[in-house]
């Protein structure tokens, strides 16, 4: 396999040479590059959620490949290399497994993810960690190291997941979900009232990071929640346009009336299948 990782570096490194390189590679940067990046994490995550085990085979390499180019960027810069960042990761995976490369007992899962978070904590206060979850705040406070470039459904849950480690925290979910119903009303307020864009925005977003916290509460991926919510919301759409076009018509076409027939038949016809 280090023959095989060997190569895959030696091609990047080839792809990027200046003379024989390919121009598109050639002229990226670490900040062209990172979209890229991302977006094929979720594509990884879009094959394992698809149970496609040909493609996840697939983007995974198409991932590695994110990390190779950013390592040959690094190289090229005088930073690191792919070697380095191999070595980071193998030396921080054994420190924060010390019940496996040492004495430490750990009861279970939870307790281990309990246990990784502490470790992280440790890190950040000695250094060694400052670069894992980096943010721009330096303060060194309990939020610090949640990364900002984060999707803000995932950094909602991390940052509530923090402040709940020290005590900040709803005892109950049910105590949570009457706080959505308090957001809810004051967003109604504010639309009442004629508020501007930029208090609407400010209510909703406090509305949906209350709905992240009932989400952690109860012990579900918000983000998993609402990709299934995607999910179930393209496939009735899917539903309502195929009954359309049977009519003779498309969505553009129908009148309010009739789409909102049409999505009740959809939601109908998936309850019976489902």
């Amino acid at each position: 396999m280090s023959a095989k990782m060997d190569k895959l570096v030696e091609i990047m490194a080839l792809l990027r040479d200046p003379e024989r390189g390919c121009p598109w590679d050639v002229e990226q940067t670490f900040e062209s590059i990172a979209p890229h990046t991302i977006e094929e994490a979720y594509e990884v995550a879009d094959a394992v959620e698809g149970g496609d085990m040909t493609a996840l085979k697939d983007e995974l390499g198409d991932l590695l490949l994110q990390v190779v180019f950013h390592a040959q960027m690094a190289k090229e810069a005088g930073h690191f290399d792919f070697d380095g960042v191999v070595e980071a990761i193998r030396d921080k995976l054994v420190r924060r497994h010390p019940h496996v490369y040492g004495d430490a007992v750990v009861a279970g899962a939870a307790a281990q993810t309990r246990a990784w978070e502490d470790y992280k904590a440790t890190e950040r206060q000695d250094g060694a960690g400052k670069n894992d979850d980096d943010d721009d705040d330096a303060g060194g406070g309990v939020l610090t190291g949640v990364a900002g470039a984060l999707p803000a459904l995932s950094r909602a849950l991390k940052l509530q997941k923090r402040a709940a480690r020290v005590g900040f925290d709803w005892d109950q979910a049910a105590a949570v979900l009457a706080k959505i119903a308090e957001e809810s009303a004051e967003l109604e307020d504010v639309m009442a009232a004629g508020a501007d864009p930029a208090r609407l925005q400010e209510e909703i977003g406090d509305l949906l990071f209350t709905c992240v916290n009932l989400s952690r509460k109860l012990g579900i991926d918000p983000e998993l929640a609402l990709r299934q919510g995607n999910g179930k919301f393209e496939r009735r759409f899917r539903r309502l346009e195929a009954r359309l076009a049977a009519a003779g018509k498309s969505p553009a076409e129908a009148s309010a009336r009739e789409l909102e027939a049409f999505w009740q038949q959809a939601k109908e016809d998936e309850r019976r299948q489902g």
